[in-house]
C-alpha cells in the first residue's frame, strides 16, 4: 500500500518532487514575508510608536498617509 502511494506507476518521483519543491517554495515566502513584515512594525513602533495625540493627528491629515489609511481600512 505504501509502496504504491510512494511509487504512483512511476510517476512517483516527478510528483513527490513537485510537491515537494512546491511545498519548501511556500514556506521560504512565508518565512521571507514574515521577517520583511517584522522589521517594517519594527520601523514603525519606532517611528510612531510614541506619538501623542496631536502628532498622530497632524500624521493622519497627511496625504501619503490617507491614501495608506483608507486602502488598509478594508482588511
Amino acid at each position: 500500500m505504501i509502496e504504491e502511494i510512494l511509487y504512483m506507476n512511476g510517476y512517483g518521483v516527478y510528483v513527490w518532487s513537485a510537491f515537494f519543491f512546491t511545498l519548501i517554495s511556500f514556506t521560504t515566502l512565508y518565512v521571507i514575508i514574515k521577517i520583511q513584515y517584522i522589521k517594517e512594525k519594527n520601523k514603525f513602533v519606532t517611528k510612531f510608536g510614541a506619538l501623542d495625540s496631536e502628532k498622530a493627528e497632524r500624521a493622519r491629515l497627511q496625504i501619503i498617509n490617507k491614501e495608506i489609511l483608507s486602502s488598509s481600512q478594508s482588511i
